[in-house]
């Protein structure tokens, strides 16, 4: 039996989001006769919650059958300043608290932000254990790839030479697209370069669904809709937030060309919030675009029974140099979940859905291509299509958090 501790600040138990990477390989972990702890930020990242509304400094959530605890940090909202304190307090708060806990034989620090990698490290040295860093983003590079700091700036230099210093201190690196490894050997950084970084000890866990919740959910949970439920439609659905990243506005666009080549039995449904929901609901309505319908919100424990009513599901992803390195996206395995195709229209790196062909790539592609791609599958031989189901649901076994819990053992 191993005793694990787990540091990452924006993870979040399942009835409050989506970020659940931690909590589900938590529930697995100790399944396996193992003792995790998790170690997350009292503000819950994208959401209204703030679990600790006091001076105390931890609070364990008592839902679960390992341990599972609440760190103070302060509600940051929308403020980058605020969220960039928050990410400093859960360090501090962190190196504190865990003073009072029995001796780990493994600490993972995992991204997005470096400080719980750098207190993994830090305290792996203190207590002589294992210390494992987990990079779910590629910071500082996706700084730059979404804007968010330009390439001259003289605080990125600095940000490499952290990642940099990460990756040669800690014991093992996880990397959770495919790709981490060529990432390495791309800066230059791996041993044959003549960096210090020893490729033997990069590792690959991708994000999953635990299949369990999924079935039970999906079962348990329905959802009544009158699109959903219709049977003259062919149903393509979207589940995710609606914002700048996803540019939902490309699906909406497709919707436009599908609308105008005359098919009217395909109807996209689009579930979520974001700030650019308002906007395209006007473009819908300006341009009367009505096989586009925007459902809002819905609590998390219907998404796997809507999805189990789609035809086909729906991934966009914007176009950058990071996606060579591999995908990592929460919503693709609920896709393959449900036992439906896939389309995205953008391709990645060790592709997972070419991979077990489970669906459909098309690479950049414009609105008409991807309207003239739905419109193939919609008319697609029954039989036909039935493979590519068969193949979805091949697809999320192999990623089924149970499955990426013992991969984690096995590794550590």
């Amino acid at each position: 039996m191993s005793k694990i501790w787990i540091f990452n600040q924006y993870n979040m138990p399942p009835e409050y989001g989506h970020l659940n990477r931690h909590y589900n390989l938590g529930k697995y972990l100790k399944k396996l006769g193992h003792e995790p702890t998790v170690f997350v930020g009292s503000y819950l990242h994208n959401t209204p919650y703030q679990m600790i509304n006091d001076e105390t400094l931890i609070k364990k959530y008592e839902n679960c059958d390992f341990s599972y605890y609440f760190i103070k940090t302060c509600n940051y909202g929308n403020s980058k300043i605020k969220r960039v304190y928050a990410m400093y307090e859960y360090y501090k708060n962190l190196l504190k608290v865990t003073k009072s806990f029995e001796k780990p034989d493994v600490i993972i620090g995992s991204s997005a932000h470096p400080l719980a990698a750098i207190a993994a490290i830090k305290l792996g040295k203190k207590y002589g254990c294992q210390s494992i860093v987990e990079i779910r983003d590629l910071w500082p590079e996706s700084f730059t790839e979404y804007g968010i700091m330009s390439k001259k700036n003289p605080i990125l230099r600095l940000l490499y030479k952290g990642e940099k210093w990460i990756y040669e201190k800690a014991d093992k690196i996880i990397f959770t697209m495919e790709g981490g490894k060529d990432y390495i050997i791309e800066k230059g950084w791996d041993k044959d370069n003549g960096g210090p970084i020893n490729l033997n000890k990069i590792y690959h866990i991708n994000n999953g669904v635990d299949l369990e919740v999924f079935s039970f959910n999906k079962e348990q949970y329905h959802f009544k809709d009158e699109d959903l439920d219709n049977p003259d439609y062919f149903k393509v659905v979207y589940a995710g937030s609606i914002r700048l990243v996803n540019n939902v506005k490309s699906i909406v666009d497709a919707a436009k060309e599908i609308k105008n080549m005359g098919e009217k039995n395909i109807r996209f449904i689009i579930f979520g919030e974001g700030s650019d929901k308002s906007s395209l609901e006007e473009y819908c309505q300006k341009n009367k675009i009505d096989n586009v319908v925007f459902k809002g919100f819905v609590d998390k424990k219907y998404i796997p029974n809507i999805l189990s009513k789609s035809d086909l599901n729906i991934i966009h992803f914007q176009q950058n140099n990071i996606k060579k390195y591999g995908a990592s996206l929460n919503k693709m395995f609920e896709y393959f979940a449900s036992g439906k195709p896939t389309i995205s229209d953008c391709q990645f790196g060790y592709d997972i859905i070419k991979k077990f062909n489970c669906g459909f790539v098309i690479n950049n592609a414009s609105a008409k291509q991807l309207a003239e791609k739905i419109i193939f599958i919609s008319k697609m031989p029954k039989d036909e299509y039935q493979k590519y189901c068969v193949n979805s649901l091949i697809a999320a076994k192999e990623y089924d958090f149970k499955n990426l819990a013992n991969k984690l053992i096995k590794l550590i």
